[in-house]
């Protein structure tokens, strides 16, 4: 079996040693002669206050069991659904990010099965009309196209959480009913790295429209892979596919790869030694790295599919479609363009996206601007992009990281953002003074002018030609006398030593190019 050849540790490192391959399946030396055929079934959670059919607000994952529950969530009798006009207004977005064509008339259907998680029996969603069909996303390390086959609108189930102690089960109704869209894509990724960049492209493609939050660690972004494994000369005929499987509820992009990775080595196993795959739901084991058995799969039949009679077809106007259209924002690869046009390198612009964040949405349904990229846009206007992107990402990133923060919880404003870097342009305070002055607004969530801070705090730059500038020079030599006259003797290496007793003597407000030059002419004369 696959878990007792390969422990778990030295899975994750194969699999992150081997994510850049050739699109070529034969060059993949972990199944030589073997295709991989690969689909995702992704349902994220749309970034909607309210839930799919009901009034509650949707919840966060660390919100107090069972309290944000309406009647129509936990299935009493005789309520009703009322679908939220927001969450179609998301779920179009998404379907413009995806190059996806909204359908005029869609409609709800009852697909029925019977879990704990599930109060009413069955699951409200759109199998047979959906709200969008098509589409498409390039990955451009693998140089694949994904096919979209639909996108869909549906209600989430409840969370059921184990409990090893107590050998029983709580169900918690917070997120039943939180609204969903499945994106259905078709199996054209053929090997685990495909699939986990087609799991981060869609990701950025949901956030950059603030469809979704898409975190899977917190579960607003999960996934099933539909995993088969079929000889290489089938190529892309599907009906030379292998039985597929579906591995249930991947939460995490690298665990996605594993399982994915752990499945194929499976079916290998059981074809090579003249068995049959058997088309299965599995779970994943994260501790052994292996897939479990967990049902026979479930067929379109067994779900016993019926229209919603609660709900009736949703109708879409096409001037409704094009306003959603016409207020689109601005898509990765059109950002990516943007910046690298204004004189970022490709990893600068990277950088960017991946600490990005993506967009907010206001109570009004309209999109804000929020995030690195958008603080940079503003900050950056008419000034030098380089110089603003290295003390965005370099030095303000670097203190929000440290204090757990995300640029959204950003206390630094735009306004004085830009303030510190014309005061750096202009020489009024020196890029350790800047640092400080960063610092304290950042600790002290302050809402002064940079320049009014810099004042109080003693941080504005000494001028080349003060006399405070040449006291302290002399200061410096009177205090390392040894270093003075190694350089009196030619050796301006040790200059440097003399250069940082005057920095921090003046805490950083001195130019470290105009001390070096002052100390130089005092010595030599």
């Amino acid at each position: 079996m696959f878990r007792r050849c390969v422990g778990f540790r030295r899975e994750i490192k194969r699999v992150i040693q081997l994510r850049t391959l050739s699109s070529d399946v034969s060059y993949d030396k972990r199944w030589p002669g073997w295709q991989v055929v690969v689909g995702l079934e992704v349902h994220a959670q749309l970034k909607s206050r309210a839930k799919l059919f009901s009034n509650s607000w949707t919840s966060t994952y660390d919100e107090v069991p069972n309290s944000h529950v309406a009647p129509f969530d936990a299935a009493f009798p005789g309520t009703l659904p009322k679908l939220n006009a927001n969450c179609v207004d998301l779920a179009l977005r998404a379907a413009f990010a995806l190059d996806s064509n909204p359908q005029r008339r869609s409609s709800f259907d009852r697909k029925h099965y019977f879990y704990s998680d599930l109060p009413s029996g069955y699951q409200i969603t759109q199998y047979y009309a959906p709200i969008s069909k098509g589409g498409s996303i390039y990955l451009p390390k693998s140089q694949r196209t994904v096919r979209i086959n639909q996108i869909q609108l549906e209600q989430d189930t409840a969370k059921t959480t184990f409990i090893p102690r107590a050998q029983s089960s709580t169900v918690d109704l917070n997120r039943a009913g939180s609204a969903l869209i499945e994106i259905v894509s078709e199996p054209d990724m053929r090997s685990p790295e495909e699939a986990g960049e087609y799991i981060r492209a869609l990701q950025l493609l949901l956030r950059s429209v603030a469809a979704s939050d898409c975190n899977m660690e917190e579960g607003s972004f999960r996934c099933d892979a539909n995993v088969s494994v079929c000889p290489k000369e089938a190529g892309d005929d599907v009906s030379n596919f292998g039985t597929r499987c579906e591995i249930k509820n991947l939460n995490s992009v690298k665990f996605m790869m594993i399982a994915i990775t752990a499945e194929v080595m499976r079916h290998i196993n059981i074809i090579s030694n003249g068995g049959k795959v058997s088309q299965e739901t599995r779970g994943f084991d994260e501790h052994t790295a292996d897939t479990y058995l967990l049902r026979s799969k479930e067929d379109a039949p067994d779900y016993r599919y019926m229209p919603d009679p609660n709900l009736p077809p949703l109708i879409l106007h096409d001037s409704y479609i094009m306003s959603v259209r016409e207020g689109m924002p601005e898509l990765p690869d059109a950002t990516r363009s943007r910046l690298l046009s204004r004189g970022l390198s490709e990893r600068d612009v990277e950088f960017l996206i991946s600490v990005d964040g993506g967009r907010e949405v206001g109570f009004d349904g309209k999109l804000g601007r929020g995030g690195a990229i958008a603080f940079f846009d503003l900050v950056s206007e008419g000034r030098d992009a380089k110089s603003a992107f290295n003390w965005i990402t370099h030095d303000l990133y670097g203190l929000l990281v440290v204090r757990s923060m995300t640029f959204k919880e950003n206390p630094i404003s735009v306004n004085q953002m830009r303030d510190l870097l014309d005061l750096l342009e202009r020489d009024q305070v020196t890029a350790p003074s800047a640092k400080i002055l960063l610092k304290h607004i950042v600790d002290s969530r302050s809402l002064e002018k940079p320049k009014v801070l810099a004042q109080k705090l003693g941080l504005m730059a000494l001028k080349e030609n003060a006399g405070q500038l040449e006291e302290m020079c002399r200061a410096a030599i009177d205090a390392l006398p040894e270093e003075a006259a190694v350089v009196r003797a030619g050796n301006e290496r040790v200059l440097n030593k003399l250069v940082g007793h005057v920095m921090r003597s003046s805490r950083g407000r001195a130019n470290a190019t105009a001390v070096h030059k002052k100390l130089r002419e005092m010595l030599q004369q």
